[in-house]
This record gives structure tokens, sequence and C-alpha cells, in this order.
């Protein structure tokens, strides 16, 4: 179920919607408004800084990249 950042044009909240349904219709959880804008949002990926061939403290998560110096 993809989540979708928003912003309502009428009052400025900026709000998370999770959907579920492909039917359903963003409405403001501040002023009840349906004048929305869709926000471009990124995500995040957290990493283990653990790996088998650079060590635990490589910051080359291959553990070829060349030793810079």
């Amino acid at each position: 179920m993809p989540v979708y950042t928003y912003k309502c044009k009428d009052c400025g909240l900026v709000f998370d919607f999770l959907m579920i349904k492909k039917t359903e219709k963003p409405k403001c959880k501040g002023c009840g408004s349906y004048n929305l804008e869709k926000q471009l949002t990124t995500f995040a990926v957290r990493m283990d800084n653990t790996n088998t061939t650079g060590g635990s403290n490589s910051s080359c998560p291959t553990g070829t990249c060349p030793i810079s110096g």
C-alpha cells in the first residue's frame, strides 16, 4: 500500500495519505478540503555498516574501491 504526501492548497497543511483502495480520494486532515497538491518525496535506505569483504569500518560497500589517501 503506497503512502503519498499531499499539501493542502487551502490551509497549507502537509500530510501523508495511505492509499488502501485505488478509488479513495485524499482529503485534508486539517480543513477537509479536496484541493490538494501531491508532493515529491524521497525515501531513505538504511544499510548495515558491516560487510564480508570490506570490514566493518569500510566506507566501500563492495570492498573493491580504491584507497584514497
